[in-house]
């Protein structure tokens, strides 16, 4: 199955927190980095997700927020940290590329007007922000 979703990376499930109807999955993706995921509860049982399972992690480019700038004070749970590599720019759009600082790549879809507003640049050291809820599992 093809699908259009940029951001794949994979990962183990390190723990598993549940709720009633939904709850969150820790991933690490090597390098120190953690991904949390908040899916339904019938999603890790039909998917087979347990902690030590390997596990693929989708997140559309366009559902990853960057900051130039100390993040703190924000619920979301996906903090980043990287270096932008290449920018595409278009008329409306800028999709940023970024190394992650623990290993792998992201992208970000972002408008060029905030990509301009944060002085975005190869080179730029950049946080992608994903929320939990954001964040889509598939078993490997």
């Amino acid at each position: 199955m093809g699908l259009s979703i940029r951001n794949r990376l994979a990962g183990t499930v390190t723990e598993i927190t549940s709720g009633a109807v939904m709850g969150t999955v820790m991933i690490d993706v090597g390098g120190g980095q953690r991904i949390t995921a908040a899916v339904t509860m019938d999603a890790v049982k039909d998917l087979g997700i347990s902690v030590g399972s390997a596990v693929d992690i989708l997140i559309k480019s366009t559902e990853v927020s960057l900051a130039t700038g100390t993040v703190a004070g924000l619920s979301i749970r996906n903090r980043l940290p990287g270096t932008v590599s290449s920018l595409e720019t278009g008329n409306a759009m800028t999709v940023a590329h970024i190394v992650l600082e623990g290993g792998g790549e992201i992208t970000a879809a972002i408008t060029r007007a905030a990509a301009t507003d944060l002085g975005l640049a190869p080179g730029s050291t950049v946080t992608a922000l994903i929320k939990s809820t954001e964040v889509a599992l598939s078993a490997a």
